[in-house]
């Protein structure tokens, strides 16, 4: 399963609260602090509402079996 790296690049200062949360959410509350986050549809909905304050990088997991 592909995961998301998420940077914050963007400060939360002077947004709306709902961006705040979405931040926070997504385990992100100062500024460049990474995450790394399962591909999911619920984190790409919040990925894509506060995209213009974050980097995003795929990482593609290889499975050995």
């Amino acid at each position: 399963m592909a995961k998301f790296r998420v940077t914050q690049i963007g400060s939360p200062i002077r947004r709306p609260d709902w961006q705040r949360a979405t931040l926070v959410a997504l385990g992100l509350n100062r500024m460049n602090r990474t995450r790394v986050l399962p591909d999911t549809p619920e984190n790409r909905g919040r990925i894509e509402r506060v995209k213009h304050l974050l980097k995003v990088e795929i990482i593609e997991e290889e499975g050995g079996a």
